[in-house]
């Protein structure tokens, strides 16, 4: 039955609060209008961001909401003036737009677009307005892009055309690899030879030490707490896994007794104010860079004496790992495509949408590293 212009009743995962499980609830989704693509999602990946919101560590989010913002979908129809896609094209939504207008996305050297939802969290399209109900209550759009629904509708920044035969693995791409791989070839710019660590052996972790490992970095050390993942660390590019618990002494005072002074680089991809500093003090005085991609709480503030930067080292932050989305989703899906990298790893469960409140205790229990949605 041809349902373009037409609203579609269908299921989603309803956050209506802080601290409560989601609902599964029948919603209404509204036709797409100009500039908007409506998308039927075949697989969504849970992150931890999304976790984050549900504990208020990613303030500010407006409530009934549906979350998810990593899948891979078939565009069901489009709203006037839309050429970046047409019906039946398999896509990925975008949590990071690319107006291809704003400062951002006329520079090189900055990957957030102005026109993103995740700074300003209206949670609304474009003309301040949501495509979604349920039971008659307005429900909120998450980053520009709700995955945890048989259907969603995006705004045209909002949204990369992807090969046809992309596997629903490649909803990862969405955010969790680009973010982890991204971080290393893009925002640090590993080099060849050099020696890198990596704090936090989750998707994004993971996929930080497949960057460094393209990347030609000569030593990669793994540092987590839940060894069970030190194999697969190791199997994807590490050299060497590290656990605090296993020292008497800080896990940094051990690295750079390792390192002769310190990494190259290092990478947090805990959200953790105290990891984030640790991973500082990992680096080489001289000319460590750190960069940060875990998300801390409202409260957390992060402080060190300037004297720390004075000769030579960088903490820097990475959205998205630096890829202009519109631009370089394709480019990724088709590297994935010819096998220059591998994302099976990154999938531990996949799950029907009636369990996604099992996956996020999953995730809180630290076992596995993503879990995915099937629709």
């Amino acid at each position: 039955m041809d349902t373009t212009g037409k609203v579609i009743k269908c299921k989603a995962a309803i956050a209506w609060g802080l601290h409560k499980p989601l609902t599964i609830e029948e919603i209404e989704v509204a036709p797409p209008k100009a500039h908007e693509v409506r998308i039927k999602i075949l697989a969504s990946g849970i992150c931890g961001s999304d976790l984050s919101v549900l504990k208020d560590k990613l303030s500010g989010v407006k409530f009934p909401t549906i979350l998810g913002h990593e899948a891979i979908g078939i565009v069901e129809s489009i709203g006037k003036d839309v050429t970046v896609v047409k019906p039946g094209d398999k896509a990925i939504p975008l949590f990071v737009p690319q107006c291809g207008q704003c400062r951002a996305c006329k520079t090189p050297n900055c990957n957030v677009c102005e026109k993103n939802d995740f700074t300003t969290k209206k949670g609304l399209m474009q003309d301040n307005t949501s495509r979604f109900t349920c039971k008659g209550e307005q429900v909120y759009h998450f980053m520009s892009t709700s995955t945890f629904t048989e259907y969603t509708v995006v705004p045209d920044i909002c949204v990369a055309k992807v090969d046809p035969a992309a596997p629903v693995e490649g909803c990862l791409i969405g955010c969790g690899f680009a973010t982890g791989y991204g971080a290393a070839v893009n925002t640090a710019k590993v080099t060849p030879g050099s020696t890198c660590a990596v704090f936090g052996l989750g998707g994004v972790g993971f996929s930080a030490l497949i960057g460094c490992k393209i990347a030609g970095a000569g030593r990669i050390i793994g540092v987590g707490s839940h060894k069970d993942k030190f194999p697969k660390a190791i199997e994807l590019g590490a050299t060497e896994c590290l656990s605090p618990k296993d020292y008497d002494k800080p896990i940094q005072e051990v690295i750079r007794d390792m390192t002769n002074g310190g990494v190259d680089f290092a990478f947090e991809c805990t959200g953790y104010i105290e990891t984030m500093k640790t991973a500082f003090d990992s680096t080489y005085l001289g000319n460590g860079v750190t960069v940060v991609l875990g998300v801390a709480g409202p409260d957390d503030r992060l402080s060190f004496h300037p004297g720390e930067l004075l000769f030579g080292r960088t903490m820097k932050g990475s959205a998205f790992g630096g890829f202009k989305s519109r631009d370089e989703v394709p480019m990724l899906v088709s590297d994935y495509m010819e096998k220059k990298f591998n994302l099976d790893f990154m999938v531990s469960e996949r799950i029907p949408l009636e369990k996604i409140n099992e996956a996020f205790e999953l995730m809180q229990s630290g076992k596995g590293v993503r879990n995915i949605i099937i629709f």
